[in-house]
């Protein structure tokens, strides 16, 4: 537990940092497009509407899900990937290859996976802000059940940062991870409720719950949709999402405090 509190005292004592480099991630990463940082939101933006074409539009047939439009329903939920999935495979080999960049700078190596992936919430707020104000021309406007979105912003953050403390401490150690990871994420679009409806049996709902991410994408539409203060009526459900959030930080902050001083050595 002793690493645990040591990481998560160097992710505070350098918020500072982790911001400002996450800015600068942000720059250099767009600095060759003419368009910029702006592709940070026509790639999602493209993805939605060919998901909705395919998903909505051809296999649902426009139909609506408990009387919500298809196009609602699932812009609500799929921003959470647009964060999730870049955040973790980006995350995931920041270490192996920036650590070479910022060895000579006095920061400790926890900061390096947790700027990249703070460097993924801007545009998800971006994201999620420009997802609000599509609400406002429909049915569905600003409410009270908004105020739960900063709780679940947060806790998709740390989930993210638990994992890819995990994940960034294995690909440098062991290259083959990072392929894994990239191979494997995409799993989750399909078996998160981004494109399907939970409406199935129920040891399979219960077993499909066990992934932290349907914890997320149904507090974003209980809040999109007015339904209910997800997280305090699914007490149960938070307590485990909060549980497996802590034994993945501790086996993350483990893992890279037990190699940080090796990572070099793994280069």
């Amino acid at each position: 537990m002793k690493s645990v509190f040591n990481i998560a005292k160097e992710l505070w004592q350098n918020v500072y940092l982790i911001n400002r480099l996450a800015l600068y991630e942000i720059k250099i990463k767009n600095n060759n497009n003419y368009l910029g940082a702006a592709w940070e939101l026509i790639t999602p933006f493209f993805f939605i509407a060919i998901y909705w074409f395919v998903f909505g539009y051809g296999i649902r047939e426009n139909s609506a899900v408990d009387g919500i439009p298809f196009l609602n329903w699932m812009t609500a939920g799929i921003t959470i990937w647009f964060f999730i999935q870049p955040a973790i495979t980006q995350g995931s080999k920041a270490i192996y290859t920036k650590i070479r960049l910022v060895s000579n700078m006095n920061f400790p190596t926890s900061v390096i996976p947790a700027y990249v992936t703070v460097s993924k919430l801007y545009p998800h707020l971006v994201i999620l802000f420009l997802v609000m104000v599509f609400m406002q021309f429909t049915d569905y406007k600003i409410n009270l059940y908004y105020i739960q979105f900063p709780y679940f912003i947060i806790s998709m953050v740390i989930l993210t940062l638990a994992v890819v403390l995990i994940t960034s401490t294995l690909t440098t150690v062991i290259r083959d991870v990072q392929m894994f990871i990239q191979s494997t994420i995409r799993v989750f679009l399909y078996i998160t409720p981004f494109l399907w409806i939970a409406d199935m049996p129920g040891w399979v709902e219960s077993l499909m719950r066990l992934n932290p991410l349907y914890y997320l994408v149904e507090g974003y539409r209980a809040s999109f949709f007015a339904e209910s203060w997800y997280a305090v009526e699914n007490w149960e459900y938070t307590l485990y999402f909060w549980g497996l959030v802590v034994v993945l930080f501790v086996i993350g902050g483990f893992l890279h405090v037990r190699f940080r001083r090796h990572f070099i050595d793994f280069l």
